[in-house]
């Protein structure tokens, strides 16, 4: 699962973004990728590894709506929607 998000740029900066990758590692664990930064500029990159799928997904869907309280946009989505 990925989320894209952007937040409006200000002025002439460049807009910034955040985006979430939630994946399944080869030992059936989860791994959360919290990529941010500006576009066009360096980023940072913070992994969270996680055993549970479910607690995976609590906190990807909390780095979201911790995001679009912020300011943020979706502006792209790949992956299942939780169901």
């Amino acid at each position: 699962m990925r989320l894209l998000l952007q937040h409006p740029p200000v002025g002439a900066e460049a807009p910034r973004f955040v985006q979430l990758t939630l994946e399944q590692d080869l030992f059936g664990g989860w791994l959360l990728l919290r990529e941010s930064g500006q576009t066009g500029q360096r980023s940072s990159v913070k992994r969270e590894q996680f055993l549970q799928q479910a607690a995976a997904l609590a906190a990807f869907e909390q780095a979201r709506d911790a995001q679009l309280k912020r300011g943020f946009r979706v502006t792209f989505a790949q992956g299942a929607a939780r169901g």
